[in-house]
């Protein structure tokens, strides 16, 4: 199986003043795509490993593989938790599950933003289907500190390229201009999906 990189959601100015035409470009078909090359890359080495025997390379490419599929699949969340239509607060039932896990809206946003300060990659809103709850989690590269049976509903990436070119090293303003084009539709999709298949 070989992945591919889907094309934005939306036009690569859409989300200007916010994020800008240049960093979408770059951040998607550049740094974006290097993950899914990474990925392939990764899977082809372990299925000529296994063809040939030799396995001498195969731990190298199966963290390749953690990595780059992190990458890919954590990028693709972010692309469609934006839209121009965005910026609003959630609405329905992740609205009453945010309240009812972090006490409010603001409460939880303080944490995500916190998450988000101290991150080394990224700062994700994910459902804990073991705790049965929705939890603030810092994930470094990608695939560290993640939790395991998490299933994400809202992720933002925090690494430099992510607004270095827009705002230098301001993240929070950065941070703050995020939640202008988050668009709650799809969290909310997500969320619902996996509440039912774990509650």
């Amino acid at each position: 199986m070989s992945y591919e990189l889907d094309p934005l959601p939306y036009d690569y100015d859409a989300l200007e003043p916010h994020i800008s035409e240049q960093v979408l470009e770059w951040h998607h078909d550049t740094h974006h795509q290097g993950y899914v090359n990474g990925w392939n890359s990764a899977e082809e080495t372990l299925e000529a490993n296994r063809e040939d025997h030799d396995f001498s390379s195969s731990a190298g490419a199966i963290r390749d593989v953690t990595h780059n599929s992190s990458g890919h699949i954590l990028h693709d969340l972010f692309w469609q938790n934006m839209s121009p239509e965005g910026g609003d607060e959630p609405e329905g039932d992740l609205a009453d599950r945010i309240e009812e896990d972090f006490g409010s809206y603001e409460a939880w946003k303080g944490e995500f933003e916190a998450a988000a300060g101290s991150a080394s990659g990224w700062a994700l809103l994910v459902y804990d289907t073991f705790s049965n709850q929705l939890r603030n989690v810092v994930v470094d590269n990608h695939d560290e500190g993640a939790v395991w049976g998490g299933h994400p509903i809202l992720a933002l990436d925090v690494w430099e390229h992510s607004y270095y070119h827009d705002y230098g090293p301001a993240r929070g303003e950065f941070v703050d201009n995020f939640f202008e084009v988050v668009d709650w539709d799809e969290p909310s999709t997500r969320y619902e999906q996996a509440v039912e298949l774990f509650e």
